[in-house]
């Protein structure tokens, strides 16, 4: 399945919920977002149970700087609803695989049990 454009209104609700869902930040002026696009599409052909999206940082200013875009391309991928992974650059189709592989492996409940002691203990903070 190819990727999809998204907008800013529709940015939540594409990486909120279950599964897996890889964001690339780019503009049409881009060099490097440009090479990174066919790299892009080809792991979207090859994992169609992925949600693949895609924002236009010139089109989406506003998600863009609320999200702390500085450089692109930049790649985030959200997994049942946690960003696990968040970088700027192109990656080669292999490391973009490789980086599918992981999040597939990752233990999501470990990952959530963790986050729900960091915030408890932030709150005992406060």
């Amino acid at each position: 399945m190819a990727p999809k454009d998204i907008t800013g209104a529709e940015f939540n609700q594409t990486v909120r919920g279950e599964g897996i869902t890889l964001v690339d930040f780019w503009a049409s002026w881009c060099g490097p977002c440009r090479r990174f696009a066919p790299v892009f599409e080809k792991a979207a052909e090859n994992n169609p149970d992925i949600t693949f999206a895609k924002v236009d940082t010139e089109a989406e200013r506003d998600l863009a700087g609320a999200l702390g875009i500085s450089s692109i391309p930049t790649l985030m991928v959200f997994r049942d609803d946690v960003l696990v992974y968040r970088e700027a650059g192109a990656l080669p189709a292999s490391a973009l695989d490789s980086l599918i592989t992981q999040v597939r492996e990752l233990d999501m409940d470990e990952i959530k049990r963790k986050i729900a002691e960091e915030e408890a203990a932030g709150a005992a903070q406060a």
